[in-house]
C-alpha cells in the first residue's frame, strides 16, 4: 500500500468512524425494544435527534464560562481520536502506532475529567451529583481496563493495538486461556464506562439513579448534540478496541488491500452481533444500586488480574 493510499484509507476509516457511530447507537435501541416488546424506533433515529438539536437555539446559562462552552468540542474530539487511531478495518495505517493502550485510557480519562469540570461549571446541583457520580465509576473502571489491556499485551510483547491484532489474527492460532477472564472484564468495563445497565440507565432521568444524564442538564442545541454524538463513538470505540483485543479475525493486514472488502464485511457483523448482545444485557438485568457499582467494577479488576496471573501460570 502507498503512502498516499494509506493517508486516504486512514481518512476514509476515520470519517467512517463519525458516521457509523450514531446507527449503532441506533441499533442497539432496536433491539433492545424488539427484545422488550416494543415498537422498535427507527434504527437512523440517532441522525435525526442529531440533525434537530443542531438547528436549534442553545440556552446556556449567564454563569458559565468558557470551559462550558469548549468541553462539547472537547469532548467530541477526544474520542473521535480514541475511535479513529483504532485498527477497525486494517493494521499499518498511517495513525494506528498512536493506539497505545495505555494513551487511549490517557483520553478517555481527559474527556471524563473535561465533562465532570463542566457539570460542576453553573454550580447546579444535578451537575454536581452526576460529576462525582462519574469520578466514582471513573476511579473504578480505568484500573480494570488497564489490568484488561495488559492481559493482551503480554502476550503480544507490545501495548500497541496494531501488534496486538497481528500476533492475534495473523500469526499462527494459539489458545490464551488468560483472554476468556479479560473479555469478560473488558465487558463489565465496557458498560460502566458507556453509562448502561446495570451501572447507569441512558433513557432515565430519574435523580437518584441517573449519573451521565446529570452531567449533560445544562445542555441544549448543538453542545447537547456534539455530547451526545461523542458518547455513540465512545461507544463504538470500545466495541472496536474490544473487536481488535479480543475478536481480531478479519480485520485486512498491513498493505492488503484486496482484503479489505472482508475487514468491512467482518466489522458490520461483529458490531451487529455486540449491538444485540449489548441490548441482550440491558434487558436481563436490572440497574443495580448506586453503591453495588464499587462491588461490580472491583470484580472486573478481579477478573481482568485473574486473566493476567492465567496467562502467566500457562506460560510457564
Amino acid at each position: 500500500m502507498s503512502q498516499q493510499a494509506a493517508i486516504a484509507f486512514q481518512i476514509l476509516q476515520s470519517v467512517f468512524v463519525v458516521i457509523a457511530a450514531p446507527l449503532l447507537t441506533g441499533w442497539v435501541n432496536q433491539c433492545r425494544a424488539w427484545l422488550q416488546n416494543r415498537s422498535a424506533p427507527s434504527i437512523l433515529l440517532p441522525y435525526y435527534t442529531l440533525a434537530k438539536l443542531f438547528h436549534k437555539d442553545a440556552v446556556i446559562a449567564h454563569n458559565a464560562s468558557r470551559l462550558f462552552h469548549l468541553t462539547p468540542y472537547i469532548l467530541f474530539g477526544c474520542m473521535w481520536l480514541a475511535a479513529g487511531i483504532v485498527p477497525v478495518l486494517a493494521t499499518g495505517l498511517p495513525f494506528t502506532p498512536a493506539a497505545d493502550i495505555i494513551a487511549l485510557v490517557g483520553v478517555f480519562a481527559l474527556a471524563r475529567v473535561f465533562s465532570a469540570l463542566a457539570a460542576m461549571d453553573t454550580g447546579t446541583s444535578f451537575g454536581g451529583l452526576g460529576a462525582r457520580r462519574e469520578m466514582l465509576i471513573g476511579f473504578l473502571a480505568e484500573p480494570a481496563m488497564l489490568m484488561t489491556l495488559f492481559t493482551a499485551a503480554f502476550i503480544s510483547g507490545s501495548t500497541q493495538l496494531t501488534t496486538i491484532v497481528d500476533t492475534l489474527a495473523h500469526r499462527e492460532f494459539a489458545i490464551h486461556p488468560g483472554l476468556a477472564f479479560a473479555a469478560a472484564a473488558f465487558l463489565m468495563v465496557l458498560l460502566a464506562e458507556n453509562a448502561r445497565i446495570p451501572i447507569d440507565n441512558p433513557a432515565t432521568h430519574l435523580e437518584l439513579t441517573m449519573v451521565h444524564e446529570a452531567m449533560i442538564l445544562e445542555y441544549s442545541a448543538r453542545h447537547l448534540a456534539l455530547i451526545e454524538w461523542a458518547m455513540a463513538i465512545k461507544l463504538f470505540a470500545y466495541m472496536t478496541i474490544g473487536i481488535a483485543l479480543f475478536l481480531p479475525w478479519g480485520i485486512a493486514g498491513a498493505g492488503d488491500w484486496p482484503a479489505l472488502p472482508l475487514a468491512i464485511a467482518a466489522l458490520l457483523v461483529k458490531l451487529a452481533a455486540g449491538g444485540a448482545g449489548l441490548a441482550l444485557i440491558e434487558t436481563l438485568f436490572a440497574k443495580l444500586r448506586l453503591f453495588l457499582a464499587p462491588e461490580f467494577l472491583s470484580s472486573a479488576f478481579l477478573l481482568a488480574v485473574l486473566g493476567m496471573l492465567t496467562h502467566f501460570l500457562t506460560r510457564a
